[in-house]
C-alpha cells in the first residue's frame, strides 16, 4: 500500500519549488554541524536545524538514516553507548548541551524522551509520575507531590481514566495508556524540551489518535521533536519536517511545504513511497 499522504495526492510535488518560508517561532534547540560516530563508523553527517519552540517539528527517513541518533544528540543519550562520540553543537536557549558545565541528569529533566515502547516503572501509576519530582526535589510536602502527578495526569489526558486507582501498577494499563503515562511522567519535572522516539508505532489506531491529540495539546507549552516513519502522522502533528537519508539531513522546512513542494527529488521519491 503507497504511503502517499492524501495532501501529498491533492498536491503532487514540482521540480521547480522554492525554499519553504522561514520558522516565525523562537529557536529553542539549535543543532549545528552536528556529526556523530559509533567507533570509527560515521552515523550523523554535519546535521544543522533549528527546532522552535511551542511547535512540533517531525524527523523523518528510512531506517537507519540517522533520525534517533539525531534525537538521542540533544539529550545525550548517546552518552551511554560505548564509542560513541558527537562533534559539532547543539544549543537549548543558547547554552551548548556538550558543554563540560552542563549536568547530564539535570539536561534530561529539561529534555524529556518518550520511547517507541512504552516503559513504565514496575510501580503503582502515581510513583510512577511522581519519580522525578522525587529524585530531583521538586516538591517539599506530599500535597504538593500529590498535585505535580494530578496535573501531570491531567495535561497527558489520562486523569478520567486512572484517578480512582492511582496505587495500581503501572503496567496494568493498556498500551496507549502507558505510553501517555510515561509521557505524564516526563512532563512532571517541567521540561522545556520533549523528544519522541516514534511514540505510536507499537500502538492501536485508536490509542496513536489519542496520542497525537495529547502532542497538539502539548506542543502550546513544549518544543517537541519527533521521529516518526508514518508520513500520515508527520503531516497531522507537526509543523516543521526535516527529512534525513543515509545520515545526512537533505531538506527541512514548513511541513505542508515538505509535502507538497519539497526541494529535492530524494525527498519527493520518500514521502511518496518509492524508497524507504
Amino acid at each position: 500500500m503507497s504511503r502517499i499522504d492524501p495532501i501529498v495526492a491533492a498536491h503532487p510535488p514540482v521540480a521547480d519549488a522554492q525554499p519553504a518560508p522561514a520558522q516565525q517561532a523562537a529557536t529553542k534547540v539549535k543543532a549545528r554541524n552536528v556529526s556523530v560516530f559509533y567507533g570509527s563508523k560515521q552515523a550523523l553527517f554535519d546535521v544543522s536545524l533549528d527546532m522552535p519552540e511551542q511547535s512540533v517539528t517531525a524527523l523523518i527517513g528510512p531506517s537507519g538514516c540517522g533520525k534517533s541518533t539525531f534525537l538521542r544528540s540533544i539529550n545525550r543519550m548517546n552518552d551511554t553507548i560505548d564509542g560513541c562520540r558527537v562533534e559539532g553543537e547543539i544549543e537549548i536557549d543558547g547554552q551548548d548541551v556538550n558543554d563540560r558545565s552542563v549536568d547530564p541528569v539535570l539536561l534530561r529533566a529539561r529534555v524529556g524522551m518518550v520511547f517507541q515502547k512504552p516503559n513504565p516503572f514496575p510501580k503503582s501509576i502515581f510513583d510512577n509520575v511522581a519519580y522525578g519530582a522525587r529524585i530531583h526535589g521538586l516538591t517539599t510536602s506530599k500535597r504538593e507531590l500529590e498535585e505535580v502527578v494530578q496535573t501531570s495526569l491531567e495535561r497527558a489526558g489520562l486523569w478520567d481514566e486512572v484517578k480512582d486507582r492511582l496505587h495500581a501498577p503501572g503496567i496494568g494499563l493498556s498500551g496507549g495508556q502507558q505510553q501517555r503515562l510515561v509521557i505524564a511522567r516526563a512532563i512532571a519535572v517541567s521540561p522545556e524540551v520533549i523528544l519522541m522516539d516514534e511514540p505510536c508505532s507499537a500502538l492501536d489506531p485508536i490509542a496513536t489518535a489519542k496520542v497525537e491529540e495529547l502532542i497538539d495539546e502539548l506542543k502550546a507549552n513544549y518544543c517537541i521533536v519527533i521521529v516518526t516513519h508514518s508520513m500520515a502522522q508527520a503531516a497531522r502533528v507537526s509543523k516543521q519536517t526535516a527529512f534525513f537519508h543515509m545520515g545526512k539531513l537533505v531538506e527541512a522546512g514548513d511541513t505542508e511545504a515538505i509535502f507538497t513542494n519539497p526541494r529535492d527529488t530524494r525527498t519527493q521519491d520518500y514521502i511518496t513511497g518509492r524508497f524507504g
